[in-house]
Order: C-alpha cells, then structure tokens, then sequence
C-alpha cells in the first residue's frame, strides 16, 4: 500500500464519490477546548465513507471478473456502498449480513438491487457463508477492510482532509478516525503521510470492542471477544486486518475508546451543533474529541464522522437522553 495506490482510486472516483465538507461549530470548540473539525463522511453516497472503497475496489476489477458479479460481507455500511457500486457498473452484487443489523441498513441494500444473504453472528461465520456462494456462483469477494483496493478508496478521505485543512490552516493536528478493522484509518494515515505530515491519526473505538487501541499498545493483533453486542454495530469487528495493522502500527498513534453514551452525546451534539444524523459508531471520533479532552495534545483536532445510518428509534433515543447537553 503507498500512496500512489490512492491517487489512482481518487481518479476512479471522482465525478463519482462526494467531497464532503469539513465543518466546525463554536459550541464544539468550548466543549472541547480547542478547535474541532469534523468531517462529514455521513454525507458522503450511502450514507457513509464506505463507498469510496467500495467503487475503488468494484472499479479496479478486470471488466471480465466485474461482469460475473460481486460478493461481500457487512453489517451494513459496506454492504450498501457495494451493492450502489455495482448497480452503478450494471453488476450483481450478493451481501452477506447480519439478522440483527439495523433495519435500515438491510432494506436500503435491498432497495439498491443487491441479494441479501441473512446470517446468525453468534452461531454462523460469514467468511464460510460468503466463500460458498463466491465459488458456487464465480463471485469476486469485496473484502469489508483488509483489501487494498478498499483501502485506497479509503484513504481519498485523507486526501481530502490534507486539502481542506490546509485551506484553512491547518497543517498540525491530531487527526481521530472511527474504527473498526482499519480500513477507514490505515487509508486516511497513508494519505496523510504524504500530504500533511504534521498530522497524526489516531483510532476511536466503543467500549468492550477496542481490539486496534489493544492492538497497537501490545503491538501484535488483539482480538475482541464477541462479534457482536454493542449500539456501535457499524464499527465492531473481531480484529484489526492483516494488512491494515502494520499500516496503523507504524502510522497512528494510541486509540481512543469512549462510552455508548459518551457516543450517543455525541450523536446529539452533531444533530444540535452541525445538523447532521449520525449513527452510534459513526459518533465515536467525535466523542473523543469532545469527552477525552485530557488525551489530545493539540491545538486543533480533526474528527471523522463515519457514517449516518441510524434506526430512527435508536436515534430519537439519543436525542431524547442527551438533545439538552
């Protein structure tokens, strides 16, 4: 993975994913104590930055392999942003996912003419599940994270991190990213590498699901102990990718890990402040911004929000716990 990797996705993808804006409020800053930014991959095509990786890795394809179809595992994000790929090259597409992913998650992936495949997380494995259909019907499997080609697609976030804050400048900062197996964070920190040295990754993870913060204070792969039982759904993974890890290790600096509430705070914070919907784990950078205020050495902190596709219910709670903070 180098840079040059993600340049190349960022010319497949423009005309086709969002730049999404980089935005501050007053109020986040006296929360914080410094100068937030937040940039708003919620807005980005399905919701969330999932489908930059997702049209990077569906648009490198041989034509020959991409007209056989595509397969892919996710309990939600991706899966969206794979199924909108390949509508878009006139591909099928099969996602694997959870029974008990959020509602909106499985019926938007419906609604962009993928195949769903259900699956039981505590009695069933998705790799099995998904290796079985790919080779029974000559799928290409589009990988969640630890695949170069999504990472790459990934990393154009960075890209346009380093651009936007060098327009207001910005030059030094520590840069908190969402994170689940790594994709999202490994691609942001290769990209700003290159074009903002001065800034620093950093992961944020849910409590009891912080297997990349354990990961990278061991340094070797850590692994959680359940695949699922957090309101963080979005970014829970058992473990942090093979490839992504050594990007991360030599790249970011110590993860975060924050509260569901302390997410759900900053759900409320963002609908208030920056008039946007945010789901649970799609708020945890955030949170860390904003709520471990003694963990950031700089002056000015950049935070991902990952994504926005949150059950209603779940969202109306956290405004309803957290709307008057």
């Amino acid at each position: 993975m180098d840079i040059q990797r993600i340049e190349a996705a960022a010319d497949r993808l423009e005309g086709h994913a969002r730049v999404t804006p980089l935005l501050s409020s007053p109020f986040l800053d006296d929360i914080a104590g410094r100068r937030v930014l937040v940039k708003a991959e919620c807005l980005q095509h399905t919701g969330s930055f999932k489908y930059r990786g997702a049209r990077s890795a569906v648009s490198a394809l041989h034509e020959d392999q991409r007209k056989n179809g595509v397969i892919a595992y996710s309990s939600g994000n991706h899966a969206q942003g794979v199924a909108l790929a390949a509508k878009q090259f006139g591909v099928s597409a099969v996602i694997v996912m959870p029974a008990n992913a959020p509602r909106v998650k499985i019926d938007n992936t419906r609604a962009l003419g993928a195949e769903v495949v259900l699956y039981d997380r505590m009695t069933e494995d998705r790799d099995v599940i998904g290796t079985q259909i790919a080779t029974e019907r000559g799928l290409t499997l589009i990988k969640p994270f630890d695949e170069p080609d999504v990472i790459a697609g990934q990393g154009t976030c960075g890209l346009e991190i380093a651009a936007q804050a060098a327009e207001l400048g910005v030059t030094e900062a520590e840069v908190i990213v969402c994170c689940g197996g790594g994709g999202l964070t490994s691609g942001i920190a290769l990209a700003l590498e290159d074009r903002a040295p001065g800034m620093q990754v950093r992961p944020a993870e849910p409590e009891n699901f912080d297997d990349v913060a354990r990961s990278l204070s061991s340094g070797r792969i850590e692994h959680n102990q359940s695949p699922t039982g957090s309101l963080c759904d979005a970014i829970v993974t058992m473990q942090p990718g093979d490839i992504t890890f050594p990007i991360m290790k030599r790249l970011c600096g110590a993860g975060f890990v924050v509260t569901e509430e302390e997410a759900q705070r900053a759900m409320a914070q963002a609908f208030s402040r920056l008039k946007l919907v945010v789901e649970p784990g799609g708020a945890v950078a955030l949170a860390a911004a904003l709520y471990r205020s003694d963990e950031i050495n700089s002056d000015t902190v950049i935070c991902t929000i990952s994504g926005g596709n949150v059950d209603r219910a779940v969202f109306l709670s956290a405004l309803q716990q957290f709307g008057e903070d």
